[in-house]
């Protein structure tokens, strides 16, 4: 079946089970599905039901989508994406985004758990995005064009929204947290980087590094949708210090940052609900 079908089947699936098409979506790294529990009057569709929505096989990825408001703001919620190391193709991992953005969606927001390249950040910080790295050896837009919405060559200077990342910035000092801007760097996975990867990495500039976010973001920029994205510091990258990598740390220490996640994405959708007041 033609890619473009398999986007409409998807759509048309959801949109008969949710009347309202939501003014997000928010996309959950790993350990960080928590959020999800702060909505309200929830509709929850496991990706099993939709035609062919992939699986999210990864650690801390709940695999459903979940519709309601959060913070008066009605959204959708992936607890759980989809990645390339898991054999997905870019099509397949950017499935969703073409969806949302197919259903008129304006705003992406995505959040990720990364390790942190830039000597200065801590675990368990939150880095609002505002560059990218695309080190991961191939392009989503690569192949035919499967809709008019979909740009076929971007101009990536402004992938991230300035206008969003000025009102994550204010909802954090409203809410005295502490937020860092940072350029995220992704590679393929699913093994960690090596100690010379990261110091690669850093000499390019990268400040934090993971296995995801970056191909989302460029469909759905390349779609019009204005992109938001927080990674949040799970560990150091390899050989800042002499401790071993491993998923299950990356997990603990997002549960934790789920807290203070919850916190500034709802003062961002309270910021965009306001915009059109």
């Amino acid at each position: 079946m033609e890619y473009n079908k398999k986007v409409a089947e998807a759509l048309s699936y959801i949109s008969e089970r949710v009347s309202t098409t939501p003014k997000a979506v928010l996309v959950l790294g790993s350990g960080l599905g928590g959020l999800a529990d702060s909505i309200k009057d929830p509709i929850v569709i496991p990706y099993t039901e939709i035609p062919h929505w992939p699986l999210s096989t990864a650690p801390g990825h709940a695999g459903r989508l979940v519709f309601g408001f959060l913070d008066n703001v009605y959204v959708a919620v992936m607890q759980g994406r989809m990645h390339f190391y898991e054999g997905y193709s870019m099509k397949d991992i950017t499935f969703p985004v073409r969806v949302f953005g197919e259903w008129g969606i304006s705003c992406y927001i995505a959040s990720n758990a990364s390790g942190g390249i830039n000597l200065a950040y801590l675990p368990g910080d939150m880095v609002v995005l505002y560059d990218h790295i695309n080190y991961m050896g191939t392009n989503p837009l690569i192949g035919t064009v499967f809709s008019e919405k979909e740009e076929r060559f971007p101009d990536m200077s402004y992938t991230y929204d300035r206008e969003l990342l000025d009102m994550a910035e204010a909802s954090a000092r409203e809410n005295n947290l502490t937020v860092r801007r940072g350029v995220y760097i992704a590679f393929t996975g699913p093994s960690y980087e090596t100690p010379a990867e990261i110091r690669m990495a850093r000499t390019l500039g990268a400040d934090v590094v993971g296995m995801s976010t970056v191909p989302e973001t460029i469909v759905a920029h390349s779609m019009g949708m204005r992109v938001f994205a927080v990674s949040c510091v799970a560990n150091y990258a390899a050989g800042v210090t002499s401790q071993k990598l491993s998923e299950e740390e990356v997990i603990r220490e997002m549960e934790k940052a789920t807290g203070k996640l919850t916190i500034l994405l709802k003062g961002l959708l309270r910021k965009i609900g306001e915009e059109h007041v």
